[in-house]
Order: C-alpha cells, then sequence, then structure tokens
C-alpha cells in the first residue's frame, strides 16, 4: 500500500498536519456544482450547520460564482449575500473563510466572524486585499488562476504546467512577505480547473507534492471539477463524488493538508478508513 508522503512544516502553522476539510457554502444563484440550493441564507446557514457535524474543520462561503463564464457581480451584492450566513454560522468550526476577491467584502466578513480568506487570485485581483489580510493577521488561502472566470477557459496553456503554478505561488508568497503577513498564516492551492485542460489537472495531481517545496500547506480543491467528468464519468456535478474522493485520496497519499470539498460526511469516510488501514 502506499505510504503517505512525509512532510516537514513548522508546527507553529495554523494548517500543519491534518487532513482539514474545507466544506463549500455557495451563496449564489449560478454555481457550477450547487447553484441556487443554497442562495437563501436559513438554507445557507442549514447546510453549514450540517456540514460542520459531518467533520467540516473549515466553512468556505462565497456569494459570487467563479465557474467559467460566470457574471461578475459588485461587492455589494457580495456583502449582502454573504454576511448574514457568517453570521449565523460563527463559532460552529474552527475556521469561516470567506471565498471572495473583493476587499470590501474581506473587510465585511471579517468583522461579521469570518476568520480566514481564501482568494482565487491569490490576492491579485485587488489592490487593497494585500492590507486587508495584513491588517487582520488572518490565515489566507492563495490560488492559482490563468485568466479570470470569464476568459480561463477559453485557450489554457502553459511553458510547464506544474512549475509555471509553482513560480506564480512562490511569487505570491514573496508579496505576502513584503507586506509582513507570516508564512505561517499561508496556504496555497494550484487551482485546479481554474486555467486547466485535462491534461493540465492530471498533471498537477501527478505532481502535488512538488509544491510542498513552497513551504506552506498544500489545499486541493478537486471536488465534483468537470475534468473528473472526462476521466471517469458522472454528466451532473453531483455524480462525481468518486472521482472526488479517488483525488483527495491521492492527495492524503501525497501529504495534502486542506481539502476544499462539496462532500464532507464522504470524504471524512474515506480519510477514516484510509488512515485506519495505512497506518
Amino acid at each position: 500500500m502506499t505510504q503517505p508522503v512525509q512532510l516537514k512544516l513548522r508546527d507553529t502553522h495554523v494548517f500543519g498536519g491534518g487532513p482539514h476539510v474545507m466544506g463549500i457554502i455557495n451563496v449564489t444563484p449560478d454555481s457550477f456544482s450547487d447553484g441556487g440550493k443554497f442562495f437563501n441564507p436559513d438554507k445557507a446557514i442549514e447546510h453549514g450547520l450540517r456540514l460542520g457535524r459531518e467533520g467540516a474543520h473549515i466553512l468556505d462561503i462565497g456569494g459570487e460564482s467563479t465557474r467559467p463564464g460566470a457574471e461578475v457581480i459588485d461587492a455589494a451584492e457580495e456583502i449582502r449575500r454573504v454576511v448574514p450566513v457568517i453570521k449565523g454560522l460563527k463559532g460552529v468550526v474552527p475556521w469561516i473563510s470567506i471565498d471572495t476577491r473583493n476587499a470590501k467584502t474581506m473587510e465585511a466578513a471579517l468583522a461579521a466572524g469570518a476568520n480566514a480568506i481564501n482568494d482565487i487570485s491569490g490576492l491579485s485581483h485587488d489592490i487593497h486585499s494585500l492590507d486587508v489580510v495584513a491588517a487582520a493577521k488572518v490565515p489566507v488561502f492563495l490560488m492559482h488562476m490563468q485568466g479570470t472566470p470569464q476568459t480561463m477557459q477559453k485557450n489554457p496553456s502553459y511553458n510547464n504546467v506544474v512549475e509555471d503554478i509553482f513560480q506564480y505561488l512562490q511569487q505570491r508568497i514573496k508579496a505576502c512577505e513584503t507586506r509582513r503577513i507570516e508564512t505561517k498564516m499561508l496556504v496555497c492551492d494550484p487551482g485546479l480547473g481554474f486555467g486547466k485542460t485535462l491534461e493540465h489537472n492530471v498533471a498537477i495531481l501527478r505532481n502535488i507534492k512538488r509544491f510542498h517545496d513552497l513551504g506552506v500547506p498544500i489545499m486541493l480543491g478537486a471536488s465534483r471539477k468537470s475534468f473528473l467528468e472526462k476521466i471517469s464519468g458522472g454528466v451532473k456535478p453531483e455524480e462525481r463524488v468518486s472521482g472526488s474522493i479517488a483525488a483527495a485520496l491521492w492527495g492524503l497519499s501525497q501529504g495534502v493538508q486542506v481539502y476544499r470539498v462539496h462532500d464532507v460526511k464522504e470524504t471524512v469516510a474515506a480519510f477514516k478508513t484510509w488512515q485506519a488501514v495505512s497506518s
């Protein structure tokens, strides 16, 4: 049996060790997997409570869809969507993450009770976001995306997808360090599905342990992504659970620390089984 990769991370890192499961809450009408199901704040809060009971360590709350071709919304609308949900879920799990690329939304979410930030642009979309994170001193998930949600899947290309993403994330870490954002607060996400072809996504997964050389924890977000359909079938997003679990277990074998998932109960059960038989 493949043994998990052994890593040496600082014990002081907030997301060292693991695995940490991040449950997804899309407070949107048009997200690719569950758009509209949790657009109502009460339903989103109910969903978050269930994810917490199922074993989520982090709840990631987003008010703007970032699926390919999604429409941009302004920060005021994004804030209106997420703040009631954050307030309703504060304290349910150790970490409430705001999934946004807008500094104003970050500030409003933190004021409402969020204590982590997940930015698909790696804090590069909004020039004020680095300042917000530096002042708040909260963990931040830095993701790689080629282009924008409107353009990212039109013709993604790389010289070497793994090394290009590695260098980008390395640059974003350095950008954080220049603002005195502590490395122990950073997590990097190679951004599966965000400006990547099937071949790119497979190459990233196959070489996921390369990103340990960044010196910070890795987050893996393979859950229900469309590339899984091309590999294993499952036309509808909810039919891609098996592929999602397979990707997560591969990540676990490679030492990945954080997993952003829709199916918390199934992922937690798979991890417990893996750990029981591989210890």
